[in-house]
């Protein structure tokens, strides 16, 4: 019996180590768990991954989802409203209230006899048939008496129910969370557009320190060989130890150099799984190559755009549209509070009453009697149905002052309209200027990066004929370096340049 339960506590135990293995390896926030196996992203599928697990694009499309379980709140409000209700009522101490009762039985106290006069008895004896008055003694002025109404318990079970007929509030209210709801759609759009600008941004950040990554290793691979070549040449005595040690320190200085731009490629990975919404401990491979190609496309489409674009194109302007839309919806709710409202109203039910709570609890109805044979019913039903007509008559101004502040806030939108417009019209003048200049600025460097290298190979060459210095060798290099971090900047300005200038044409992120 002891072995089988120290068995079933291990199992227990280790149980419940895997699950807190588990738990750990499994984010909270719901993204997929990361993998030993590297994943490969084109750009394009990179961004379709953002747009699936950013956690930010999440949790605004959960606002789409409120936005219609709004409209179903609204709508529920022109259906029938109906309701049902109990309660039992314990009256510990009933409430009094005070009775004249001198005033409900007034006149006539104890009955005091009569008297006959002469008139009368003489009638009598005539055979008449005479009235007597009687005579009452007078009440006493008791004046009001403490009066309990009801029992001690009481009870009722009712049910109602109501249906709107008119009310101009809430036909308006259905159109505005329609709108509402295309509003939480196109926040979700533009939500999307930021995520495509930060994935593709990150991206050729990437490709850019990696291909610079690459062409370091291969610098460094040149001069190690030249380096090594020279060393050779000062031990047949061909060459000066300084020669050497030049060359030495611009080895040095380049692995350095290559160390720091493999870390940049660790930074600018990180940063790329963090825009994509990607576990940082999942390791990626990205499958794009860097392509000027995908730069110089751009260079015809920079054509004048005055005539061609569309404001509509860009979702902010699309937005405000709605905005602009639910405002002018606004104002018309507000004047609908004019207008009069028209419900049904129905109710049936019972209610009941007893001195004691177990009589309460029989329920007796009308068939019900004593022993006595006397009608003895506690519980008796009620309903009514009817027509609910309200018509607002005059609020002190209150609905005239909403209504005023309803036209200025359509007001301050469209006022949004201009700065809209004017803001956009600046950025597709500076991103179209941007785009152009680092096209060109591309262009040098990639032309100042061949003669670089050709310089450089060149010295190279004279140097191992020894028609050339080492000076003149260490020189090129430096330059062919410069003229590669240029280069690799350029590019990635002219790529960057390129995300932005589509965000400004409205045509990013368009699916």
């Amino acid at each position: 019996m002891k072995n089988t339960l120290r068995f079933l506590f291990l199992l227990a135990a280790l149980a419940f180590i895997g699950i807190q293995q588990l738990l750990a390896q499994t984010p909270s926030t719901g993204q997929p768990v990361a993998t030993s196996t590297p994943v490969q992203f084109s750009l394009q599928q990179a961004i379709e991954y953002a747009l699936k697990n950013k956690s930010t694009l999440q949790a605004t499309r959960i606002n789409e989802q409120i936005a219609v379980a709004r409209v179903g709140e609204i709508r529920s409000a022109g259906l029938p409203q109906v309701n049902v209700g109990a309660a039992l009522t314990d009256n510990l101490k009933l409430q009094k209230s005070l009775v004249d009762f001198g005033a409900f039985a007034g006149g006539a106290g104890q009955l005091n006899g009569t008297t006959l006069t002469q008139e009368q008895l003489a009638r009598v004896q005539r055979g008449e048939t005479v009235t007597l008055a009687p005579a009452y003694t007078p009440l006493p002025a008791t004046g009001p008496q403490p009066l309990a109404f009801g029992l001690q318990y009481a009870g009722n079970a009712a049910a109602s129910a109501s249906q709107m007929l008119f009310n101009g509030s809430y036909l308006l209210g259905l159109k505005a969370a329609k709108v509402y709801q295309q509003l939480s759609i196109k926040q979700t759009q533009q939500s999307e557009i930021d995520v495509v600008e930060q994935v593709s941004k990150a991206y050729y950040s990437t490709l850019v320190a990696r291909e610079r990554l690459e062409l370091l290793s291969r610098n460094v691979q040149r001069l190690d060989t030249l380096l090594y070549q020279t060393t050779q040449t000062y031990k047949e005595g061909f060459v000066e130890k300084l020669d050497v040690d030049r060359l030495q320190v611009q080895v040095n200085n380049l692995k350095i150099e290559q160390q720091n731009a493999a870390r940049l490629i660790d930074l600018s990975v990180a940063l790329l799984k963090f825009q994509m919404g990607l576990d940082q401990r999942q390791p990626v491979e990205l499958t794009d190559r860097l392509d000027e190609a995908v730069v110089e496309a751009e260079r015809g489409s920079l054509i004048n755009l005055s005539d061609a674009f569309n404001y509509g194109n860009r979702i902010e302007y699309s937005v405000l549209e709605t905005q602009r839309d639910l405002a002018i919806l606004d104002v018309r709710n507000r004047r609908s509070g004019y207008l009069p409202t028209l419900n049904l109203v129905a109710q049936y039910g019972f209610t009941g009453s007893d001195n004691r709570f177990g009589g309460l609890m029989e329920f007796r109805g009308p068939n019900s009697r004593s022993e006595a044979g006397f009608i003895n019913q506690n519980w008796f039903g009620f309903g009514n149905v009817g027509l609910q007509l309200n018509i607002p008559v005059f609020d002190g101004f209150r609905k005239k002052y909403n209504i005023e502040q309803g036209k200025l806030a359509v007001e301050q939108v469209n006022k949004g309209f201009t700065t809209l417009q004017q803001g956009i019209d600046l950025e597709r003048a500076q991103t179209t200027t941007t785009l152009q200049n680092t096209l060109a600025v591309l262009g040098n460097q990639k032309a100042n990066l061949e003669l670089a290298t050709n310089v450089a190979r060149v010295a190279k060459i004279k140097f191992q004929e020894g028609v050339g210095s080492n000076l003149e060798v260490i020189t090129a290099e430096t330059d062919l370096r410069q003229a590669q971090t240029n280069y690799y900047s350029a590019l990635y300005d002219a790529l960057v340049a390129k995300v932005d200038y589509g965000k400004a044409a409205g045509t990013l992120g368009r699916r």
